[in-house]
């Protein structure tokens, strides 16, 4: 067990001490699938490449976050942790960090707003060199309302889609003042995590939620991103009929090449039986949606906030609510129509389930610890903005997982690499 200084509630704040071995096994188990971060690991633990830094995380509390900050700390970090969700903290993971691992964790499933913010100025109190997001709350917080702590910042990194595009919007409008790499937009990060680890994870916490047969259903998903395409594509395969709802041509053009139908959302609503959202805005299920939903619709969101749907007009316009089950209200509207909200409009594959598996997780959070590295060793040369990645770690983290399964590629030979770095040679 790790000894604090002073105990709960300035060194951290979970929610039951008494569940730490129960979390630790469960890490452990994540770890298996996990071999790509182990290995970092072991570097990190001998070689030390974060010592002395300070670094703030704010993300989902789940086993395979657990690792990341065992990944760290083995580099020589001074780690503070909270959750970047109220629904998405494990609290026997939460509890195993403290008591197992030494890391200052500030997260309890299912806290309130007042509670959550706390958590997040908890970590910002450790005024951070690195900070480590995942929807940019601390980012933002930070330079909104914690401006001093600034001075001391070189860097940072955002795991998911909406946290980049806030992180954008912050550099178009010249607020972002330190550099921060979007890890979400590495290939070994969106292409899996986004497409393979969304996609079955949604589909997990629907079912553990509500206990329904989805084969013959009708599944609409607002959104034909990477996440998108990869709930579709999980959806199809358990046999249910696939609706795509985009405002981008492209991609809705993609959805129908892929299979899917594709129409606009009010009309999709009239054969809805279950709806995921993940595209990052706001009200995508507004009131055109719900005056045409069919009654009993199960709708939910995959994507980071609870913004995605429209919660404050169904909370005004519903005549009652109740809950079913645990993260399963159910609205009944003035026509006697009734929507099923799951997971209060948040994250439900965090919320209701356990989130990625861990198998894709190994690649992401690898991408969280070369990053914090790299920071460490170069955010002197990076001006304030949004940074892809380097392209070295993607490609490193890609042959590590590859070994990992025991998989070989082939290599071009020198004459191939000639001949594709020049011009001269046209049809033989």
């Amino acid at each position: 067990m790790v000894e604090f200084e002073k105990g709960r509630g300035m060194n951290y704040d979970v929610r039951d001490s008494t569940l730490a071995d129960a979390g630790r096994d469960r890490i452990e188990w994540a770890d298996r699938d996990m071999p790509v971060l182990a290995s970092i690991r072991a570097r990190f633990d001998r070689e030390k490449p974060l010592a002395g830094t300070r670094l703030s995380a704010c993300l989902h509390v789940t086993t395979e976050t657990a690792n990341l900050m065992r990944t760290l700390v083995a580099g020589g970090a001074q780690v503070v942790l909270c959750a970047s969700n109220p629904l998405s903290t494990q609290d026997d993971v939460a509890a195993a960090l403290v008591e197992h691992y030494g890391v200052r964790t500030y997260a309890i499933k299912g806290e309130d707003t007042e509670t959550y913010y706390r958590h997040i100025d908890a970590a910002i109190e450790h005024r951070p060199q690195i900070t480590m997001d995942d929807g940019a709350d601390v980012v933002g917080r930070i330079h909104a309302l914690r401006t001093e702590v600034l001075d001391g910042i070189i860097g940072g990194t955002e795991e998911t889609t909406t946290g980049v595009i806030r992180l954008a919007a912050m550099a178009r409008a010249g607020a972002l003042k330190y550099p921060i790499i979007a890890v979400n937009d590495a290939k070994t990060k969106h292409f899996f995590d986004n497409r393979y680890g969304t996609g079955q994870s949604t589909l997990d916490a629907i079912v553990r939620a509500t206990n329904r047969l989805l084969a013959g259903r009708t599944l609409v998903v607002s959104g034909y991103g990477w996440c998108g395409r990869g709930v579709a594509l999980r959806a199809a395969g358990m046999g249910m009929q696939v609706i795509v709802c985009e405002v981008d041509p492209f991609k809705a053009l993609e959805a129908h090449m892929d299979g899917y139908r594709v129409m606009p959302a009010a009309e999709a609503a009239r054969f809805c039986d279950i709806w995921v959202t993940v595209t990052g805005d706001l009200k995508v299920i507004d009131e055109r949606v719900f005056a045409q939903l069919k009654s009993g619709a199960i709708i939910c969101n995959s994507g980071h906030f609870n913004a995605e749907i429209h919660i404050d007009w169904l909370e005004a316009n519903a005549v009652s609510k109740r809950t079913l089950k645990p993260l399963v209200d159910e609205y009944v509207l003035g026509d006697g129509r009734t929507v099923i909200l799951l997971a209060e409009g948040r994250l439900v594959n965090l919320s209701a389930a356990e989130g990625h598996p861990a198998e894709v997780m190994d690649m992401s959070f690898a991408n969280q610890a070369l990053a914090a590295e790299y920071l460490c060793a170069h955010a002197a040369d990076l001006a304030s903005g949004v940074h892809l990645a380097p392209a070295e770690i993607d490609e490193t983290i890609a042959r590590l997982k590859l070994e990992t399964l025991g998989i070989a590629i082939d290599a071009l030979t020198s004459e191939q690499e000639q001949y594709l770095d020049s011009w001269e040679t046209g049809t033989i």
